[in-house]
């Protein structure tokens, strides 16, 4: 009877760390995981999923042109390893209109950049994703992305949408080498040497201009599309040749750090679903809503 007592709480401590263990090394990437697995990763990542955005656009004589994607999903991989997330596959639907002159640019008409991410985010919310953490990894987005989320309120949903931008301001931020870093330049190229530094060919930094050659002369608060165009024609701005490994670290040391911190205050977070639940209701019966 004894050593029956015994088996049996050896058995379920097993069980208990086989259980454990499965919990703490299921992969964070969606594609990667099984059906029953995906489950289990819902509920490890109590209902928040990443969607790291990136694009594929010219960037600069020396770096790839995925360099958006590969560093966004770089920085939001490791970071799911400090706070555990689901992370969508390789998303890069979004806005590079500025750069349709370039080769290997691909850029969706913006009814198709709406719609697909919107279904898109539908369909992670069908899968349990409650709270959708966009990570936007292309300054082209910096003006889609809010739209976006509040495009949200048109439509009762059941989820909530963040959108995340990391910024390179920290304490002890290494120096930089360059006055214009703007695209393609020393930060990216930095980064890039650290998340894929196979595909840095830092040698042909020079091979083309990132100056800003500042073609035009419109009043301050006045905005036209084709302003990056007038300023960076070789879409690339700034001196990926001055780019140091020491900076690359710092940044994307810190940027992952930053996703990490955002997914738990996300996790946290119960007010901005209990208010968006709260306004969907009231904005059925606007005559109600008390003035």
């Amino acid at each position: 009877m004894k050593k029956s007592f015994v088996a049996g709480l050896l058995l379920a401590a097993a069980s208990i760390s086989c259980s454990a263990q499965t919990s703490t090394t299921l992969s964070p990437k969606w594609e990667e995981l099984t059906g029953a697995d995906f489950i289990s990763a819902i509920h490890q990542a109590q209902g928040v999923c990443i969607l790291p955005f990136g694009i594929i656009e010219k960037h600069g004589p020396q770096l790839p042109l995925g360099t958006d994607l590969i560093n966004v999903r770089y920085a939001t991989e490791q970071a799911a390893k400090q706070e555990y997330a689901v992370l969508f596959p390789a998303y890069y639907f979004g806005q590079i209109a500025e750069a349709r002159q370039e080769p290997g640019t691909v850029s969706y008409s913006m009814h198709m950049q709406l719609d697909l991410l919107q279904e898109t985010t539908d369909e992670m919310a069908r899968n349990g994703c409650r709270k959708i953490v966009i990570v936007n990894g292309h300054g082209g987005n910096e003006s889609l992305l809010p739209y976006f989320a509040q495009s949200q309120l048109q439509m009762q949903h059941d989820y909530v949408v963040y959108v995340y931008r990391w910024h390179a301001s920290y304490p002890g931020r290494p120096a930089e080498h360059s006055k214009v870093d703007m695209h393609a330049g020393e930060s990216e190229t930095a980064h890039t040497m650290v998340s894929r530094p196979d595909l840095v060919h830092q040698d042909r930094a020079t091979q083309e201009s990132g100056a800003d050659e500042a073609r035009l002369h419109l009043p301050e608060g006045v905005y036209t599309g084709i302003w990056w165009y007038a300023r960076f024609p070789n879409h690339y701005a700034g001196d990926g040749s001055v780019a140091t490994l020491e900076l690359g670290r710092a940044d994307v040391k810190a940027w992952i750090g930053g996703i990490a911190d955002v997914v738990r205050a996300v996790k946290a977070d119960q007010t901005s679903l209990d208010l968006q639940k709260e306004f969907f209701e009231k904005a059925q019966h606007p005559l109600d809503t008390k003035q």
